[in-house]
């Protein structure tokens, strides 16, 4: 006589349970960050604004609510734009917007290919 039950209850194939409320607890506690896509969308446009001689440096800030790619004339200067990514806009008016030194902000959106087709047109910083 064959005993089927005996041979499963030896071994465990369950998977490990994790309760829901623990992984997000963890995933608020990172930082937000700007994924290796973006990343190279964003680079590969500062690469030729490098080229064009209008920028020269850049910063990155991962920040706990917001990530963001700051780009300079100089580096002891305030940034000229900053590239932001804001996961709680997302639904809203989009989690992408590039804002200018002033603080406005020059476009906003859900795609950041889109968003970045504001360097597009020449913006130059205009010195009086």
């Amino acid at each position: 006589m064959t005993d089927y039950g005996s041979a499963g209850e030896d071994r465990d194939d369950s998977g490990i349970l994790i309760p829901l409320h623990e992984v997000r607890k963890v995933r608020s506690d990172l930082p937000v960050t700007f994924e290796r896509r973006e990343l190279d969308q964003i680079l590969r446009l500062y690469g030729r604004m490098v080229a064009a001689g209008e920028w020269r440096d850049y910063a990155i800030d991962h920040l706990k609510d917001r990530a963001i790619f700051s780009v300079f004339r100089r580096t002891s200067e305030i940034p000229l734009f900053q590239i932001v990514k804001d996961p709680k806009l997302a639904r809203k008016q989009g989690a992408y917007s590039v804002v200018a030194a002033t603080g406005a902000i020059l476009k906003r959106g859900h795609e950041l290919p889109r968003v970045l087709t504001v360097f597009d047109k020449t913006l130059r910083l205009v010195t009086g």
